[in-house]
């Protein structure tokens, strides 16, 4: 039994979301179908389409043995998703998703031409000698500026391609592959969470249930401090363990190699302050376009494009070897891209199934039948569930917020506490959740199997989730706006 057990692996990320996108299409032919009206809304800029409350109803299900194989619908009836609708449904993702795709390709052949003007592995073997025996300052430092960027701006899928140089940052100072991923992952996944201006879960939410955008704000600086500190704690806390004892290192010591060339060393030069004083300033406009122009995933693409043609411009690479490090640096982001398109096919059946909207409304239906503390704590339970199904924080909030708000009206909970309620439950999810894009893409460009991540993190989630517990209960308490 014990030799069984040892041999057990967790499958590639995409035999897992495949699975479990066939799990999904198992569920549409069992869970009975049904559906909200919905009506399109202009919401922080960009038009949402939502949920409307109050017009749930039932659909009968059209069964047949064509529909199990190719499909049959019929109009006005439920259609389960059959063998063809499941073998369709990946390649429907990958195409829903394509704009995040393209995006995370663009970023990371951006990286691939900095990766080989040498800025980078300059910078870090710059930072590391300054800074190399404070690694724990130096830790805080970068998961506060991460946290930050998830916390105000949304930033996410911004930091895949940097996961290969903070795993060199952890390998020169001392540190485990596992401590690499968590100065990034658990930095932008906790910051994403407690949002405070984040403009694709906080705002959206807010504008969906007609709250005034970055209102409550004090309560939530409050609690991403507090969040913050407790994922920096956990991750420095990791490392002096395997400091003290490198037995306790997850992934072991010797496991933890990084490709030839990434640890060479490189001599910082001039041009190199350059490129990064002018690759910082078009990052700071893409941020800058993103919240006054409304900028989404093909603009930001162009920003980083741009910011690639200047690297290489300043280094005097060669024309030759710019485009050889550009398409490099897309292969290296196929995994961490296809797996997005990959989790979208859950979304996709779901939706063709129609059984999302009966999900919903069953939850909701539960939460309207229980102590306002409780229903408040209900709905975190029930928003970290669903980004299982639904791992958008956009795409989630127009889903659940058009019926989250009327609710808690109704239980005597704020509109404000609800969409808090949401954005913990959204967020901190996404750290161990198999459908999260940009966890299986980190952990795929890290090489750290997911059983692994999660022995690491769960503790950590556990924590975070607790701690919105209790920040949910004193907002209910103070009935907080």
């Amino acid at each position: 039994m014990s030799q069984r057990r040892s041999r057990f692996q967790v499958p590639h990320v995409f035999v897992l979301l495949t699975i479990v996108v066939f799990v999904c299409a198992v569920f549409t032919w069992i869970v009975p179908s049904g559906q909200y009206d919905r009506e399109t809304k202009l919401v922080g800029g960009h038009e949402r389409t939502l949920l409307v409350p109050g017009t749930f109803h039932h659909i009968e299900k059209h069964l047949s043995l064509k529909g199990a194989v190719l499909g049959d619908p019929v109009p006005d009836k439920a259609t389960p998703v059959g063998l063809q609708g499941f073998l369709s449904a990946i390649p429907r993702g990958l195409e829903a998703a394509a704009d995040i795709i393209f995006f995370i390709f663009i970023i990371g052949g951006t990286f691939g031409i900095l990766q080989r003007t040498g800025v980078i592995t300059a910078s870090v073997g710059r930072l590391v000698s300054r800074l190399g025996d404070r690694g724990p300052t130096l830790t805080i430092v970068l998961m506060l500026v991460i946290a930050a960027g998830g916390s105000t701006l949304g930033m996410g899928e911004e930091f895949i391609p940097l996961v290969p140089v903070f795993l060199i940052v952890a390998k020169r100072l001392g540190y485990d592959r596992i401590y690499g991923l968590a100065l990034v992952s658990v930095a932008v996944e906790t910051g994403f969470a407690a949002a405070t201006t984040n403009p694709f879960t906080v705002n959206v939410a807010q504008g969906i249930a007609e709250l005034p955008l970055n209102s409550g704000l004090a309560l939530r600086l409050v609690f991403f401090v507090l969040a913050v500190g407790l994922g920096i704690g956990y991750v420095l806390r990791y490392g002096s363990l395997i400091k003290a004892d490198p037995e306790r290192a997850i992934m072991g010591r010797a496991g933890f190699e990084l490709d030839a060339g990434e640890t060479d060393d490189v001599e910082y030069a001039g041009h190199h302050t350059v490129i990064l004083i002018v690759c910082g300033a078009i990052f700071a406009f893409i941020l800058f376009a993103v919240q006054k122009y409304g900028w989404w995933m093909a603009d930001m693409a162009g920003g980083f494009f741009l910011m690639g043609i200047a690297a290489f411009l300043i280094a005097r690479l060669p024309l030759a070897q710019a485009s050889a490090a550009f398409v490099k640096g897309m292969e290296e982001m196929v995994v961490a891209a296809l797996v997005v398109g990959f989790a979208r096919g859950i979304s996709v059946v779901l939706t063709e199934g129609q059984i999302m909207d009966t999900i919903v409304h069953s939850a909701a239906t539960v939460l309207g039948h229980v102590p306002r503390y409780l229903a408040a704590l209900g709905m975190l339970v029930f928003q970290s569930t669903l980004n299982l199904l639904i791992p958008s924080g956009s795409g989630q909030a127009a889903v659940t917020m058009p019926l989250m708000a009327p609710l808690s009206d109704l239980l005597g909970i704020t509109r404000q506490t609800a969409v808090f309620a949401f954005t913990c439950g959204d967020g901190f999810s996404n750290s161990v959740i198999p459908t999260s894009g940009i966890l299986m893409a980190m952990l795929a460009l890290a090489r750290i199997p997911y059983t692994k991540w999660l022995r690491f993190m769960v503790p950590l989630f556990l924590l975070l989730m607790a701690l919105s517990g209790v920040f949910l209960i004193i907002a209910v308490a103070i009935g907080y706006q």
